[in-house]
């Protein structure tokens, strides 16, 4: 029998309800695989706090990977793609720099309003999200080093 993967998974608060739906969609996924997976869940405030708690769990040693998900958005104070490619680039360098690999469900629409449709499409798409980060993750345990 295969031993459970760990996995560490980190959220961003900011629009929690629809960034939650990452893991939904990860475990529904590994479900579906038939895969086992042991799941910490871990809440950060937003998506720039990510990449030091991604590096911080990878170093313990303790997971197979960390998936982290934010929903970055253009809040009219700073680029939002500032903030998106900062978050990408740290979380890359954390498992680059520990070796677990780090995983990033971290979204940046081009305009995100809190209307009832945006809200609906990206509440659905954070499920594919999530799918797809559970994908990942069995695909890269599947490698022999």
């Amino acid at each position: 029998m295969t031993k459970p993967l760990k996995i560490a998974f980190v959220k961003a608060r900011w629009h929690a309800p629809i960034v939650d739906q990452t893991q939904i969609g990860f475990e529904e996924e590994m479900q579906k695989a038939e895969r086992r997976c042991d799941v910490k869940e871990i809440h950060v405030p937003g998506a720039l706090e990510m990449p030091l708690v991604a590096k911080k769990l990878a170093e313990t040693g303790k997971y197979d990977g960390i998936v982290c998900a934010a929903l970055v958005v253009n809040g009219g104070i700073y680029r939002h793609e500032f903030v998106a490619q900062a978050v990408v680039d740290g979380l890359v360098r954390a498992g680059m720099d520990t070796g677990v690999p780090v995983y990033s469900v971290s979204l940046t629409p081009h305009e995100f309003q809190e209307t009832p449709d945006h809200i609906e499409f990206y509440t659905k798409h954070f499920v594919k999200k999530g799918a797809e980060a559970a994908r990942a993750v069995l695909a890269m345990d599947a490698i022999e080093y």
